[in-house]
């Protein structure tokens, strides 16, 4: 999920807190479990800071490590002795408990995003994506938003915030009702499908879709049962030349790859004389464009004079980018 609806988690979480004798009888707990929850709702995503450096770099390990199951397990214990030391009349044990619970919330809801987490580390770097919930997502924003705002005006916190979760929880469940409709759809759509990315919008019902066949692959939206194929190209394997393989050992390229299960591919000459091989993200379909690329130019010597991968939404940019890149 994104920062915003992390944040407003954390604060419901804090006022679900109350809930516990130990929390609701101690104004100093109660005051360090907030800050715990906040704290914690935020912790996993510490990794943002990666962008700074660059987005090949920040493909590769954001949601990687700090959401994995030692992360789940330290950050609690960070957070709890650093607030131990500032709120010293604290209930320890209950300061950590509901951290940790803020924690563990923040890294499950991730999984049900297109991105998702490599939740599973150090025993898997599989990626764990249920793709049923956009990053952001205006139905389960707002609901926490109400669930504050009702609590700021006198609503008792407990009752609210566990009839919003209820309500949250059944809104999960159509999601992942509606995603299989729409994968059953896509299949009765293409009828030879091998892999499909059903994947949510903004929109309760229209869904971004990109299906790979023996020999195609496909990349449209759907609105419930309604599905829409845009582009259906044909699947060629890239090359394997020396400046294929030269290209691809670039980290932006290989990040790319890394995280990208459907792309397609270009080889192309420049004016300058370089050579630019391009991937193309084929799950992110906007306006009759794919923005999300991996760029790399290539001299006549097969050195990689700059290259890039991020999302792009016109060429010019994508040459400012790159020239950023090499100088």
């Amino acid at each position: 999920m994104d920062s915003g609806t992390h944040l407003v988690m954390g604060v419901a979480l804090g006022g679900l807190a109350l809930v516990d004798p130990v929390v609701a009888q101690n104004s100093m707990t109660f005051g360090a479990v907030m800050a715990g929850t906040i704290l914690g709702s935020q912790a996993p995503d510490v990794d943002t800071v990666l962008k700074l450096r660059n987005n090949a770099v920040y493909i590769r390990h954001h949601r990687g490590i700090t959401h994995s199951i030692p992360a789940v397990i330290l950050w609690p214990l960070a957070i709890t002795g650093l607030l131990s030391l500032i709120v010293e009349n604290a209930n320890i044990f209950h300061l950590w408990l509901w951290t940790f619970l803020a924690v563990f919330l923040h890294v499950f809801v991730d999984i049900f995003n297109a991105y998702g987490t490599q939740a599973l580390r150090p025993f898997s770097k599989k990626w764990v994506a249920l793709g049923v919930i956009n990053t952001f997502d205006p139905i389960i924003f707002g609901l926490h938003c109400i669930g504050i705002l009702l609590w700021a005006f006198g609503a008792n916190p407990v009752v609210t915030f566990g009839i919003m979760y209820f309500i949250i929880f059944i809104y999960y469940l159509l999601r992942f009702a509606i995603q299989s409709a729409v994968k059953n759809a896509v299949s009765n759509t293409i009828q030879d499908e091998d892999y499909v990315i059903v994947a949510p919008t903004l929109r309760f019902f229209y869904w971004r879709v990109a299906a790979k066949s023996k020999t195609h692959y496909y990349v449209g939206r759907a609105y419930g049962r309604t599905v829409n194929i845009h582009d259906k190209i044909e699947i060629r394997p890239i090359p394997k030349t020396p400046l294929v393989e030269k290209a691809l050992s670039d980290t932006n390229l290989a990040a790319f790859v890394s995280f990208s299960p459907l792309y397609n591919w270009e080889i192309s000459e420049l004016p300058s004389g370089l050579t630019e091989v391009r991937l193309i993200d084929l799950r992110y379909r906007s306006n009759d464009r794919y923005p999300f690329v991996a760029v790399a130019h290539l001299d006549d010597e097969l050195n990689i004079v700059n290259s890039y991968t991020g999302w792009i939404f016109s060429e010019d940019k994508l040459q400012r980018k790159l020239q950023i890149g090499s100088s």
